[in-house]
Parts: structure tokens; C-alpha cells; sequence
């Protein structure tokens, strides 16, 4: 049930649409060719379970974490108002 001037449905399709960005943005993320056996960041040894768990990696878990938390994700803000949206 949609309110106002939107279509039954608008609010399940802003939520798909939000999920198919999501999982296209962490797709995007996602290291890919040969994976190194040295970190690019400290240099130190990449573990084989890492290098085979993950294709492609390019840095040991510290720096990966370390890179994750400093990172911040923008997302789209489907459920404010007009005027958050033109930010």
C-alpha cells in the first residue's frame, strides 16, 4: 500500500534498489587477479589460507582492517526528504 502520488509497490522497489546497490558496490570492492605474497601496504607475508580464501588480495588482514575502518561508505538516502537527497 503506497501513499500519496506513489504506486502501490514504490516502497518495495526503493528497497530492492537500495539491496542491488549494496551488493554491486560490495561487489566492486572485491579484490580480483593474482593475489600477492606480500602485503602492498607493510610488506609483511600474506598467509596461503588468506591468498586462496580470497583471489586476488592485496594486503594482510591488519591492513585490510585497518583500511575498512577508515573507510566511510556513502550510501543513498532513498527514504529522506528531497532536499537530503540533493546533498
Amino acid at each position: 500500500m503506497a501513499g500519496g502520488w506513489s504506486r502501490d509497490g514504490a516502497v518495495q522497489d526503493q528497497i530492492d534498489d537500495s539491496v542491488n546497490d549494496a551488493v554491486a558496490a560490495a561487489r566492486a570492492r572485491m579484490p580480483r587477479g593474482e593475489s600477492a605474497k606480500w602485503c602492498d601496504v607493510c610488506g609483511e607475508d600474506i598467509p596461503e589460507a588468506r591468498r586462496v580464501a580470497v583471489p586476488g588480495v592485496r594486503t594482510c588482514v591488519a591492513c585490510k582492517s585497518g583500511r575498512d575502518a577508515a573507510v566511510r561508505h556513502s550510501a543513498i538516502n532513498r527514504r529522506g526528504s528531497k532536499d537530503s537527497q540533493l546533498r
